[in-house]
């Protein structure tokens, strides 16, 4: 469910609206337990001491909560928060300006941080171990390092691929965060609290409804909660029930296992043209008018989770569920079908 590129104003929209919509404490921040306790814990230890806390690497899909926990960590602090993102970084100077304007236990939340460049990460390491960056005045022989001190600061780095960090980086971080996919009743507890600070009067089994549509993923169940919203209120219902809301999200081609349009035109293109596969990605992603990008990187993931589609050296193919969500028979002629 994205918004269109035709619509310049949609973005805003979302990000306006999941700013209201992110807690504010760690009491207030649903699910990933483990995660909470373990930050909790690194939290509390910091502020007994009087000193600002290790270093916290965040990585995990989209939509999980990076973000919002990196708001959650200044606001238990007290202190300021300072964002920004690997790619806005493209050189060493923009990174110093960045941690020399930091105050005394500020958070500096890097968004995407593996797309950091190779100067601006190099920095990075002396800015984290010892709060220093050194700046080069001059060119060739006569180039000077002027050593800058910093003040004790907090780094918070997303990553949405945490594989491509490289392992100096990484290691430099003193706690790590593996943020998983949301169970459903962790998401119906994110919509029943939404819904509550958008106004939205809302029967429990909605909430269930939007939960188990929303891909194990807050931001998508809080962007289809105001989809159920803005149906409710067009079509003349005072409140959401659970018949409303799946009026709604059919409207919007949301169906019971959370696939979307593009998910359903993959899966159906393979198993209706390329007989269950294998197939190349190029060929795919052409075959349902998508870019290859898109096709990888938006519905793959998801149709790998839900066992509906496999990766394999010959190409893509199609699995039994697979089959079955769309309601066909699988064919039982293909040997590389299910191999």
């Amino acid at each position: 469910m994205e918004h269109s590129e035709l619509d310049p104003t949609a973005d805003v929209e979302d990000r306006d609206y999941e700013s209201a919509l992110r807690p504010k404490r760690l009491a207030e921040f649903e699910g990933q337990p483990r995660v909470r306790e373990q930050l909790g814990l690194v939290l509390d230890a910091a502020r007994h001491r009087g000193t600002a806390p290790d270093h916290v690497l965040l990585s995990g899909p989209p939509g999980l909560g990076k973000t919002t926990l990196a708001m959650i960590i200044a606001a238990e602090l007290g202190t300021g928060l300072r964002i920004s993102s690997g790619p806005a970084i493209q050189h060493a100077g923009d990174l110093a300006a960045i941690l020399s304007g930091l105050a005394d236990g500020d958070v500096l939340f890097l968004d995407e941080i593996h797309r950091l460049s190779r100067p601006a990460e190099e920095m990075l390491y002396l800015a984290m171990e010892d709060f220093r960056v050194d700046v080069i005045v001059g060119k060739g022989p006569g180039a000077t390092a002027i050593p800058i001190e910093l003040p004790p600061f907090t780094l918070v780095g997303a990553t949405t691929r945490a594989g491509l960090l490289p392992g100096p980086l990484r290691d430099r971080f003193g706690f790590t965060a593996q943020l998983d996919f949301y169970a459903v009743g962790d998401l119906t507890g994110i919509v029943a609290a939404s819904a509550g600070k958008l106004g939205v009067p809302i029967d429990a089994d909605a909430q269930g409804e939007i939960a188990r549509r929303s891909r194990g993923t807050p931001r998508i169940a809080n962007r289809l909660l105001r989809r159920v919203r803005d149906f409710a209120q067009v079509r003349g219902h005072a409140r959401v029930d659970r018949g409303v809301s799946r009026a709604a999200l059919e409207l919007y081609e949301v169906d019971e296992r959370g696939l979307d349009r593009l998910d359903r035109a993959v899966l159906d293109a393979l198993c209706r043209l390329f007989d269950g596969g294998p197939v190349g990605l190029s060929t795919l992603a052409l075959s349902v008018g998508e870019e290859v990008e898109t096709v990888s990187e938006v519905a793959e993931p998801f149709l790998i989770r839900e066992g509906m589609l496999v990766r394999t050296p010959r190409g893509r193919v199609a699995t039994r569920a697979a089959y079955a969500h769309l309601g066909m028979t699988a064919p039982s002629t293909n040997p590389a079908l299910f191999d």
